[in-house]
């Protein structure tokens, strides 16, 4: 993952595949950090979720809200607590939708045990090492 600045507050993240996302600290459309991080929870339950259900039936409703509160703690740094996903999932009637309603609340219990690698990194906190290197010199 890169992320180049295009302008004060402004920047462009990109993944190994040639993907972008504009980033941003909270003005435009752009993606904040905190919504990115948010998205990435969500995201990955939803995947690991979808995987295991829609092989039994398609949703006719898909849709994850994740919410969270900034604040900043006792120590005087910022950070997110009370982290929600709460996801709405709805499958036809009929066997298929049946056996895909079973099989949900095991997904998202596997999803949060131990298949998310977003959410069990954030549960588990692991340390981020910041690291600067010389860039170029100019003139």
């Amino acid at each position: 993952m890169e992320i180049e600045r295009t302008s004060m507050g402004n920047y462009v993240a990109r993944n190994v595949r040639g993907g972008e996302m504009s980033m941003g600290a909270g003005e435009g459309a752009s993606f904040t950090p905190v919504e990115l991080l948010l998205a990435a929870i969500g995201g990955c339950t939803a995947i690991d979720v979808d995987h295991i259900t829609s092989r039994r039936a398609e949703p006719t409703q898909f849709s994850v809200e994740v919410t969270g509160d900034k604040i900043r703690d006792e120590a005087g740094g910022n950070r997110m607590q009370n982290l929600r996903v709460e996801f709405t999932v709805t499958f036809p009637a009929g066997a298929d939708g049946d056996r895909a309603r079973e099989a949900l609340p095991r997904s998202l219990q596997q999803s949060h045990e131990r298949l998310c690698t977003v959410s069990r990194t954030v549960e588990l906190g692991t340390p981020v090492s910041i690291v600067e290197t010389a860039g170029p010199t100019g003139d």
